[in-house]
């Protein structure tokens, strides 16, 4: 017993920094934001109660509510485009081929470039005269299908997508391939043993086993998306004609532009509860999943 509860002090003395840490950059500035969010003011001068004003002026945002409406489009294009294609390299991966370490290294490569540097390099891309996409284009004779990719309010948020989607397919990729190495050799030897083909040992063994990871994977999908910024606001700054708006970028221009911090703060605080909601909402249908596949 005694010697348990030391082992509780120590765990207990080396989380507190951390958890201190974590309370101090993440826990103490919602509850500022909380308290902000009832105040009119600019950041200098002395600051005005307003009660419930910003929420309900918040509420009456059309471009907030487009911003929503773009947040959630990528949230579903990480759910649904993101997630599977960066599950079927990790069974690819995890089945075991040559070159394993090398590919996994390669798909992980994007992860962990700085935002900055792959949002100039799709910039690049973009360029309507060398870039890449149009000059490929005009080789293969569609010439009528180039675009100012960023500049055109039909094609921006398109565009601003797919580097943003490209860029974690290896972080997910990796997430599923670990757990899919953790399921042991012996059960995939089983049910070849059985006649199980490579796509029955997938869909029926290896993906209801790592339910867990694929619920984490979920839910850093659709917080990841719901709080993007780096990339659109390099690539387009929220434009063309706020078409590729999201909540972060709508709330950064509030407080640096419009100086105004009350109002930036009542839209961060739904953005947290934004968030929250969407993973109570995916922890519920992967609680109802894994009593099924109970």
């Amino acid at each position: 017993m005694e010697k348990a509860l030391r082992n509780k002090k120590a765990i207990a003395f080396f989380v507190l920094p951390g958890l201190v840490w974590f309370a101090a950059i993440a826990i103490v500035p919602i509850f500022q934001s909380f308290g902000y969010s009832f105040l009119k003011w600019n950041g200098i001068t002395k600051p005005e109660f307003v009660g419930l004003r910003n929420y309900m002026e918040i509420f009456k945002d059309a471009l907030f509510y487009k911003a929503v409406g773009n947040s959630l489009l990528l949230a579903f294009a990480s759910v649904f485009l993101q997630l599977p294609f960066s599950m079927l390299l990790a069974l690819i991966l995890a089945k075991g081929v040559k070159g394993e370490n090398v590919y996994r290294t390669i798909f992980f490569i994007p992860v962990i470039i700085s935002s900055t540097i792959i949002a100039q390099m799709w910039m690049k891309v973009y360029h309507p005269d060398y870039g890449l996409l149009n000059t490929f284009l005009r080789s293969i004779g569609l010439e009528g299908w180039q675009k100012q990719w960023l500049a055109d309010d039909k094609w921006a948020l398109v565009a601003v997508f797919v580097p943003m989607i490209w860029q974690y397919i290896g972080y997910h990729m990796l997430l599923f391939y670990s757990a899919a190495k953790g399921i042991s050799p012996d059960i995939r030897e089983a049910a070849k043993v059985d006649g199980a083909s490579e796509v029955q040992i997938a869909f029926r063994i290896i993906i209801p086993m790592i339910v867990p990871m694929i619920k984490a994977s979920v839910i850093f999908a659709i917080i990841g998306s719901l709080k993007s910024f780096d990339l659109i606001y390099i690539l387009t700054k929220g434009g063309p004609l706020h078409a590729t708006e999201v909540p972060t970028m709508l709330m950064y221009t509030e407080i640096f532009t419009s100086t105004r911090y009350g109002y930036a703060s009542a839209m961060a605080l739904l953005i947290i509860v934004e968030c929250l909601i969407f993973t109570l909402l995916v922890q519920t249908v992967f609680g109802k999943i894994s009593k099924r596949l109970d």
